[in-house]
């Protein structure tokens, strides 16, 4: 039995609001400090759901009128939810908070037709992992970032086509699709993850792109661009700026699944020249958690984080 799940009669579950910022940013701002710090105090305001929209919403936890909880859940599909930004109080943890969050947003996500329920846990995350495990997730998937430099000059050895019949065809046989699972990044929702359709790859043609390797014998690979966006970031030059940001441009890629070292190139070659064109600074490409991908990334040559992320899920059909 979960520490959390005998949930306190205190604990009080409601949405959260644009006037909690400042009890978020406390029990927030210290976590994770090694690493950065936490984001949910960036991107609070952003982060919350419009009254309007009725396909994701915030819970805040509260323990005698305190806030001391958070987390959002997401619809991605008709029957695929995401949760995201689970965060406890460093003075209520093992009192029932993420279990009342948990019923709450399963709750919320079973209205919706929900039929599994999703999370992505940093894989040296050992306290989130090991109380996901514990509140029902079950492990999926892991996979990591590979991180291509953009470059309108990039070359590899294959032909590349942008045809998305191509790349679904492609997809749907290859192996990376079932190490992950059918699992891409959720075009429109940062940091997350939903099964991949044909009718995705078709208007991602359409509205941003995707590629698919052609080698001498036949297809060889594919990938699609998730979206772009824009992030501040601390300027390090210290010496003439005090406090100051600069905006980075990063082009996102939703996967990447090749058969071999050249096709990896080919493709990754095609993202950078991408990339490129859409004015990236930055670049980030899922890739399965494999020996082969991950050794195949590293021997194009590009860049590849460090550490993995693991994909988790819940059944939602039953209590």
């Amino acid at each position: 039995m979960s520490p959390d799940s005998a949930a306190d009669p205190s604990v009080e579950i409601r949405r959260a609001t644009h006037d909690d910022y400042e009890a978020v940013v406390d029990f927030t701002s210290d976590i994770w400090p090694e690493r950065g710090g936490d984001y949910i105090p960036q991107v609070y305001h952003d982060w919350l759901e419009d009254d309007d929209e009725t396909d994701r919403k915030t819970f805040l936890a509260e323990v005698d009128g305190e806030a001391a909880g958070i987390v959002q859940g997401v619809m991605l599909s008709p029957d695929e939810a995401w949760f995201q930004g689970m965060r406890v109080a460093a003075d209520y943890r093992r009192q029932g908070v993420s279990h009342r969050l948990n019923e709450a947003t399963f709750e919320w996500a079973r209205e919706r037709g929900a039929t599994i329920g999703r999370v992505m846990i940093f894989s040296w995350n050992a306290v989130s992992l090991g109380a996901a495990r514990a509140g029902g997730y079950e492990p999926i998937t892991e996979f990591r970032f590979a991180h291509p430099e953009p470059d309108p000059a990039a070359e590899g050895p294959s032909r590349i086509s942008h045809d998305p019949t191509a790349a679904w065809r492609y997809w749907t046989h290859s192996d990376a699709r079932e190490n992950l699972t059918g699992l891409g990044l959720a075009p429109g929702e940062s940091w997350a993850v939903r099964e991949l359709t044909r009718d995705d790859f078709e208007r991602l043609a359409d509205e941003t792109a995707v590629f698919a390797v052609e080698s001498e014998d036949g297809l060889a690979g594919a990938a699609y661009r998730s979206r772009t966006y824009d992030r501040e970031v601390d300027d390090d030059d210290a010496e003439t700026t005090t406090g100051a940001t600069t905006t980075e441009t990063w082009a996102e890629y939703g996967v990447g699944a090749w058969g071999d070292v050249d096709a990896a190139r080919t493709l990754f070659a095609a993202i950078a020249r991408d990339a490129a064109a859409c004015g990236a600074d930055e670049t980030r490409v899922l890739i399965p958690e494999t020996a082969r991908y991950v050794t195949d990334a590293a021997a194009t040559g590009v860049e590849i984080s460090e550490e993995p992320d693991f994909v988790l899920g819940i059944d939602l059909t039953t209590d």
